[in-house]
This record gives C-alpha cells, structure tokens and sequence, in this order.
C-alpha cells in the first residue's frame, strides 16, 4: 500500500505550527498578564503590612476586613514611614523592601548566602511599630505572616496566612480571633534574650491573658500548624535581634 509521504510531511510541519503559535499565545498572554499580577502581589503586601500594625477596616469583633485596594498605596505611603533592608547587621532604607521574595531569602541564607531581611517602619497614633515577615512550613504546605513589634519586641499585631492548611482546623491561624491572641505578647525575657511565643496545647490560659508567658492558646486539632507558626516566629524575628538592640 502505497503512503503519501506528502500529505505525511504537510501533517507534520502543520501539527508543528500549531504548536508554535499557541506556545506564542501563551507567553504573549502570560507577559500581558505579569504587571497586573506583580500589581495584586504588591497591593496584598501592603494590605498585609497594614493589617499587622492595625491599619484595617474592621468593624465587628471578628471581622478582618483590608484596607481597600483603591487606597492601599495611599494609606501605605501614609502610615509606612520608612522600609529597610538588613544586610550582615547594618540596616539600609529601601524603598522597594516590601518586594523581597522572603521564601529566597530563606534559601539563600540555608545555602550560606546572605540573607537580606526586610523590615518596615510605620507610625500610627503617635506609635511607632516595626513590621517584620515571617514564613515557615505547616501541615500541608507553606504559611506566613507578618509580626508588628514595639521598641521591645513586644507583639503589637499580627497576620497570618497559609497556602493549603486544613479549612476548620490549620486554615484558623487567618482567623482573627487566634491572631488577636498574640497582642502583647513579649519576644524576650526581662534579660533581653530572645525566646519567641508557642502555640501551645493546655496553657491554662484560654482567654489569653497572661502576657509574659511566651505563649498562645493552640487551636484544636491543628498541632502541627501550630508548631509551624511557633517556629517560624522564633526562627524568623530572632534574626531581628541585633536590631532591636539598636534601638535601646
């Protein structure tokens, strides 16, 4: 049986083609697409950052509500007064801090770079608060968060977030009756050595109220996301430490 090695041929060079041009439209739409997704990544941020140092638009007492995305970059502006980059113990301005890639920077502190720790600096109600980024592993996938601290390393806010935790259980660390419950809560002892929060199972302390024990309440059923988010916490903001030191 004789074969059209023609009709083969042009089958072949068109299937190829075809492939090209959609391969084209791909990259043509993802490139048309990278400066609104840079944008909302950037706008999320700052929302982010906001929300730590309670800069919000909450009404009710479970309520967590953003600022808009309308005025995001107006109300940063405002309350962030200065952004820094810390870098082998000497803090930089920068005002492009919010836009470091933490999760790289953890790598390339892990593989003996250095890490470069972004830290910003707001002032609200005639307080200043610094805003530091956190990130870490929970059950299931990555979490993260950004700590508001004082001169002290007290904690003045917090927000957390998670890429794929369990809904009703791990997924809880964005709620904000559990990051309300950091609020106060002191990074170092009376001696000034760092020792970070736990999340804790049978603190004895449900209503959160003792504010000098290092510790949170656990939620239930998530003790794996919560050793996450206790360990990216002391991990994290004890890099910090030479810093605040500074500030006395």
């Amino acid at each position: 049986m004789a074969v059209n090695t023609d009709k083969n041929s042009y089958t072949i060079i068109f299937a190829v083609a075809m492939v090209l041009v959609v391969g084209s439209l791909l990259a043509f739409t993802a490139s048309s697409l990278r400066p609104n997704i840079d944008e909302n990544k950037r706008m999320e941020k700052q929302q982010n950052i906001l929300y730590a140092m309670g800069v919000n638009e909450n009404e009710g007492t479970g309520d967590i509500a953003f600022i808009g995305t309308d005025k995001v970059a107006e109300q940063f502006s405002k309350y962030i007064t200065k952004q820094l980059v810390i870098e082998n113990g000497v803090a930089k301005e920068d005002d492009k801090a919010y836009l470091i890639d933490i999760k790289k920077e953890q790598a390339k502190g892990k593989n003996g770079g250095t890490r470069r720790l972004p830290l910003f600096v707001g002032e609200k109600d005639g307080k200043t608060f610094y805003i530091a980024p956190i990130r870490g592993k929970g059950l299931w996938d990555a979490i993260w968060g950004y700590v508001a601290l004082d001169k002290d390393m007290v904690v003045q806010g917090t927000f957390f977030d998670h890429a794929g935790e369990t809904p009703g259980l791990g997924a809880n660390i964005k709620q904000r009756y559990f990051m309300d419950d950091f609020y106060g809560e002191r990074l170092l002892t009376e001696a000034g050595v760092f020792k970070g929060i736990s999340v804790a199972k049978g603190n004895n302390d449900p209503k959160n109220e003792i504010k000098d024990d290092y510790e949170v309440d656990a939620l239930a059923g998530a003790t794996i996301t919560g050793d996450g988010v206790s360990a990216m916490i002391k991990k994290d903001l004890k890099l910090y430490l030479p810093y605040f030191k500074t500030l006395k």
